[in-house]
């Protein structure tokens, strides 16, 4: 028998424990584009104040040490760049139900994070998030660079407010942060 959830294991009767939603920003900042999940939650990470039932993760390529974060979160909104035939740039959003049709592209990401796989071994342990939801992009620069592509570069703002938006819906209190310019004016 698999171990108990983290979040579970000091007391399997205590009911009233509640997961967080948790918000997984996937890729390698060396990569161009492959950063876009990154560069979203740092963006999210700078202009919003998220209360403590929201939890945000750069997983960077994180592989298997995700399973914890997955394992503590429902749902868990994953911010990703997808390799499929589209325009760089286009936006792809996938939920729980596509994973469990097969409808997702077996090879998501051009660093084949092993994502899907990370889901199925916490399934296993029964841990898994029943919600899961990609908000992903589809490449146009994959090189060597910390700079997002023209084409990428404004999807970053675009996820970030839907996803805030998609958290606002489910009842979350998000606030945008004072930007320094409004912080020196209240104090002038």
């Amino acid at each position: 028998m698999a171990p108990p959830c983290p979040e579970y294991a000091e007391d399997m009767n205590d009911n009233t424990k509640t997961k967080k939603t948790g918000i997984l920003g996937i890729g390698n900042l060396l990569l161009s584009d492959e950063g876009f999940g990154i560069h979203t939650i740092q963006y999210l990470e700078e202009k919003y104040t998220f209360p403590d039932t929201v939890r945000l993760n750069d997983a960077g390529t994180a592989g298997i040490y995700m399973a914890p974060f997955l394992e503590e979160c429902d749902p868990v909104l994953v911010i990703d760049v997808i390799v499929m035939d589209d325009e760089p740039g286009s936006v792809h959003c996938f939920n729980s139900k596509d994973i469990a049709a097969g409808t997702i592209p077996s090879k998501m990401s051009p660093h084949q994070l092993g994502l899907l796989e990370m889901l199925e071994i916490c399934k296993l342990r029964d841990c898994n998030p029943e919600n899961v939801e990609f908000f992903c992009v589809v490449p146009a620069d994959l090189q060597t660079s910390m700079k997002l592509s023209p084409q990428v570069a404004p999807r970053v703002k675009e996820i970030a407010e839907r996803i805030v938006a998609r958290l606002r819906k489910d009842g979350h209190i998000i606030s945008e942060k004072l930007q320094a310019a409004e912080k020196v004016a209240l104090h002038a």
